[in-house]
C-alpha cells in the first residue's frame, strides 16, 4: 500500500501547492487580539481541508476559558483500521508576527515562488508542514479508500503563544487524544537533501522583568542624579544574569542537567557542519558566542541558555524627550535541557533577580509561558518506520539530531498521554522561520507528503 497515494500526490502536487498559498494568505497571528478573526478563519480552513481529504468528525474544539481566551483546536479522525496502531497527527496553524515589515522582499502574507522556494510567514512554521499531513491523509483516502492505520489530527492556533489551550484540553481531555504515536512535523533538517529526524527539544520559561522606579516619569533635567533610573536599574540586572562566555550565573542553574550521551556526540561530530559556513550564512555575525568549551552543536542543542528579546518602555520616538520613565521592562528567556524543569528554574532565576534589585527600585518577575526539554528514545517501531521513509524518499540515511528550539505539546504528548513523540520535519536551516522572508523548499514540501505516506505505510505493517 502507498503506491497510488504516492502517484496521487505527485499528480496534485500543484494544486496542494495552491491550497498552501490560500491557507498562507490568512494572516493568523496569535499574540494579536486584532487578529483573532483572522486566527478562526485559518481553524476554518484547515477544518474543512480535512473534510475534504476524507477525515471524519471534524470538528472546532472551543479552548476560551473564564480565564483564558484562546484560539480554536482543529479536531479530526479515521478510526477505520482495526487491530493496527493509532497515529495522532499534531500542527499548529497560528503563525509569528511579520515585523520589521520592510526586510521582506515580497509581502509576508502574499505567498510568493521563487528559487524553487515559497515565502509567506508561515510557510514553514507550520502552515506547510502541517499541510503535508493534511494532503498525505488525502492521498492515502482518495487513492487507495482507507488508511493503513488509525489516525486522529489535532491543530492548534496558539502554538506561537505558549499553547495554553492545548496543553489544558491534553490534561483534561486526554482520552479524546489517546493514541499508540504522534507525529509532529514542526522541524527542520539538518542540511539539504539529507533526511533528519529530531530526538530532542529544548524546553523554556518565557518571562517578563518589570522594574520601577519614581511614581511618575520625570524630567531627567531636574531629577537625573537624584532619581532611580529603572532601564539603567534593568540593565544591570540583565549584566548579572549571564557573564561574556555565556556562562549563566543563577546559582544552581545548571544543577542536575543531562549531559547527551558518548553516542550522541559522536554523532554530531559526524554531521556535515561547517562552522564559518554557519557563522556567515545563518547567523551573520562576526564571531560566534557562547560557553567555549562546548561545540556550536552542542550549546545549541544541549547546553542551557538566556536571551533579551525586547525592552519595551520608555522614549523611542524620533527626536529626544529627556525622561526618565517611571518603570521598565525586558522579556526574558531560557531554554532548558533535559534535567531542567520550568517551575524550578524560575524560582531560582526569581529569588536571583530578587536579590540583586539595584537601590531604590522594586521588581517583578512573571511566567509568561513554558515548555518541557524532551528527548525521545530512538528504540521504537515509530522512529524506525519514521528513518526508513524518509530513507526511502530522499535515498540516504537518515540522520539524528536534536533542536534548539521547544515545542510545548511533545513535552505534554510524553507526560500526558505516555506515547513517543515522532519529530519528522522538513524544514531547511535557512528557512527564516521567525524572520523576514520565511520561505519552504517546495521540493521538500512534496517530499515530506510522500515521507509521510510511506510512515503510515510502515506503520500499519502494509
Amino acid at each position: 500500500m502507498s503506491g497510488k497515494a504516492v502517484e496521487f500526490a505527485k499528480d496534485n502536487g500543484a494544486r496542494f501547492v495552491e491550497e498552501l498559498k490560500a491557507l498562507l494568505r490568512i494572516p493568523s497571528i496569535s499574540t494579536t487580539p486584532e487578529r483573532a478573526g483572522d486566527v478562526r478563519k485559518a481553524a476554518e480552513f484547515v477544518a474543512e481541508g480535512l473534510r475534504a481529504a476524507g477525515m471524519e468528525n471534524v470538528r472546532l474544539i472551543e479552548t476560551t476559558t473564564a480565564t483564558h481566551q484562546g484560539h480554536p483546536l482543529v479536531y479530526a479522525d479515521w478510526l477505520h483500521s482495526p487491530g493496527k496502531p493509532t497515529v495522532l497527527c499534531y500542527g499548529h496553524y497560528d503563525v509569528q508576527p511579520p515585523d520589521p515589515l520592510d526586510e521582506w522582499k515580497s509581502p509576508p502574507f502574499e505567498p510568493e515562488e521563487r528559487d524553487g522556494n515559497i515565502y509567506a510567514r508561515g510557510a514553514v512554521d507550520d502552515k506547510g508542514q502541517m499541510w503535508m499531513h493534511v494532503k498525505a491523509l488525502e492521498s492515502l483516502l482518495k487513492a487507495e479508500g482507507k488508511l493503513p492505520v488509525n489516525i486522529k489530527v489535532i491543530v492548534e492556533g496558539e502554538e506561537e503563544v505558549g499553547g495554553e489551550g492545548i496543553a489544558a484540553f491534553v490534561r483534561e481531555h486526554g482520552d479524546v487524544l489517546k493514541a499508540d504515536a504522534a507525529l509532529v512535523s514542526d522541524t527542520e533538517m539538518f542540511a539539504p537533501e539529507l533526511p533528519t529526524l529530531c530526538v530532542g527539544l529544548r524546553g523554556m520559561i518565557y518571562t517578563e522583568l518589570e522594574v520601577r522606579g519614581a511614581a511618575t516619569d520625570l524630567h531627567s533635567g531636574m531629577y537625573g542624579g537624584a532619581a532611580p533610573n529603572p532601564f539603567v536599574a534593568l540593565a544591570q540586572i540583565i549584566a548579572k544574569l549571564k557573564d561574556e562566555t555565556g556562562h549563566i550565573a543563577i546559582p544552581g542553574f545548571y544543577d542536575g542537567i543531562e549531559a547527551p550521551t558518548a553516542d550522541e556526540l559522536k554523532a554530531w561530530k559526524s554531521l556535515p557542519f561547517d562552522e564559518e559556513h554557519y557563522r556567515k550564512t545563518e547567523v551573520g555575525s562576526t564571531e560566534l558566542t557562547g560557553e567555549p568549551d562546548f561545540s556550536v552543536l552542542e550549546r545549541t542543542w544541549s547546553r542551557p541558555t538566556m536571551d533579551v528579546h525586547g525592552m519595551p518602555g520608555g522614549f523611542t520616538g524620533a527626536g529626544a524627550k529627556t525622561v526618565i520613565p517611571a518603570k521598565a521592562l525586558a522579556k526574558i528567556s531560557f531554554r532548558l535541557v533535559p534535567g531542567m524543569t520550568p517551575e524550578a528554574t524560575f524560582e531560582k532565576y526569581r529569588k536571583f533577580v530578587e536579590g540583586i534589585v539595584p537601590k531604590g527600585t522594586q521588581v517583578t518577575v512573571r511566567m509568561i509561558h513554558s515548555g518541557e526539554p524532551i528527548v525521545v528514545s530512538t528504540d521504537n517501531d515509530y522512529i524506525r518506520a519514521a528513518k526508513e521513509a524518509m530513507g526511502e524518499v530522499f535515498g540516504k540515511e537518515t540522520v539524528f539530531v536534536r533542536g534548539g528550539g521547544s515545542i510545548p505539546i511533545v513535552g505534554d504528548f510524553v507526560r500526558e498521554l505516555g506515547i513517543p513523540t515522532v519529530m519528522m520535519g522538513f524544514g531547511l536551516p535557512d528557512d527564516n522561520l521567525h524572520a523576514p522572508n520565511e520561505k519552504f523548499h517546495l521540493a521538500n514540501f512534496h517530499r515530506g507528503i510522500e515521507s509521510i505516506v510511506r510512515f503510515f505505510g510502515l506503520v500499519g505493517g502494509a
